[in-house]
């Protein structure tokens, strides 16, 4: 079976996060009602738009913050996606959700609703820093949410930011090792990154927040590394952890170059389409999405068939990103397009890529350098 992803956005958040740059926002007042039936009529559409009737193997609903979604709201959309398309009995869906204690009172309504996968965003684990990022919980909150979750879910993930203003090396062992104690199959550690247009960037330029340094910055993720593989947690995308079983499905069909379909303002899709990939992006403001949604009965504002080489190139920065690699013999047969041999063997020789066979995957070393295989191999 062809793996085939759902994604759902829900854009609104309690409060804006000051490093965030995703397609969130903050209203005062949201009306579900009406943005459930957008949803609905949206997903409607996307049945008739999609070339095939693919079996659904996952559905991911992101933000935003989709535990603000109350779980009647969430249990109708996962109902019409199961009107409309088969779903696999092992079907994965995944809630995004914060750990304030609102919504982690909301929980099992969820998994009643058909959640079977919960990817908490703890983000730290001492008060301090988690003012500084933003966030409305306290770090007690976070662990009384995650035990409540790990209870509640077959499946739980924890999301943590690191690289923050003076982190020291040391603080940040002890913080890592505490996350890993809690025993989660899955964990995504990032490195915190100043993003454009977003309050962080301003106080950035300004000289009043200052991030680690390069070497530090490469030292943190070397030992991110060592300690989540000391227990079992390997790293299978250069920012998530997970033991043998428990990846995010949803995610590897990104980073695989698979089929998914996006729903919601700004969210995006790679579909087939007239034997041709098909990019699509939605209106990212909440307000135009929903006007066009009623009006069309879809917000895409993008919809790009990709030329073949633009496709394999994308193939290939997101399988890179995986441990696993890129099978570069099923590559050339799906694309056309074969690497050069030599190029391989000279990344090799630099200690950047790894071959077994007809497969190439990134080194360790290779992953803080990524955008430069990219390009020597695809360009």
């Amino acid at each position: 079976m062809t793996e085939f992803g759902l994604y759902v956005h829900w854009p609104y958040c309690a409060r804006k996060c000051p490093y965030c740059d995703f397609n969130s926002h903050v209203r005062a007042v949201i009306d579900e009602t009406a943005w459930l039936d957008a949803l609905l009529l949206e997903l409607a559409w996307l049945k008739e738009f999609l070339d095939d009737r693919p079996t659904v193997s996952s559905v991911f609903f992101g933000g935003g913050t989709p535990s603000l979604m109350s779980s009647h709201a969430l249990g109708r959309v996962l109902d019409r996606i199961a009107g409309q398309w088969s779903v696999a009995n092992d079907v994965e869906i995944t809630l995004e959700a914060n750990p304030a204690s609102a919504e982690a009172a909301r929980f099992a309504g969820y998994r009643v609703a058909g959640v079977n996968r919960l990817s908490l965003g703890v983000q730290a684990l001492n008060d301090t820093d988690l003012k500084f990022l933003g966030r409305l919980h306290t770090a007690e909150e976070a662990k009384s949410a995650l035990g409540f979750a790990m209870r509640t879910f077959e499946r739980v993930s924890i999301d943590l930011i690191y690289a923050r203003p003076y982190q020291t090396i040391p603080a940040w062992c002890a913080e890592l090792e505490e996350a890993l104690s809690f025993g989660t199959g899955h964990i995504s550690l990032y490195q915190l990154t100043i993003e454009p247009a977003t309050p962080f960037a301003a106080l950035h330029r300004s000289g009043a927040l200052v991030v680690p340094d390069e070497e530090t910055a490469a030292t943190l993720y070397e030992v991110t590394q060592e300690l989540s593989e000391r227990v079992g947690l390997p790293a299978y995308e250069i920012s998530n952890h997970a033991r043998p079983g428990e990846e995010s499905r949803h995610n590897l069909i990104y980073w695989r170059y698979g089929s998914y379909a996006g729903v919601g303002p700004g969210a995006h899709g790679r579909v087939a389409r007239n034997r041709a990939v098909v990019a699509t992006a939605n209106e990212k403001l909440p307000e135009r999405w929903h006007d066009r949604v009623l009006k069309l009965g879809n917000g895409i504002v993008e919809q790009t068939a990709l030329r073949k080489e633009e496709a394999a190139r994308e193939h290939l920065l997101m399988a890179l990103r995986l441990r696993e690699g890129v099978d570069i013999e099923r590559y050339a047969t799906r694309w056309g397009i074969s690497l050069d041999a030599r190029k391989i063997a000279e990344l090799e020789a630099a200690g950047l890529v790894s071959r077994c066979g007809s497969v190439v995957a990134a080194t360790a070393r290779g992953r803080l350098v990524l955008n430069s295989i990219i390009a020597a191999l695809a360009g």
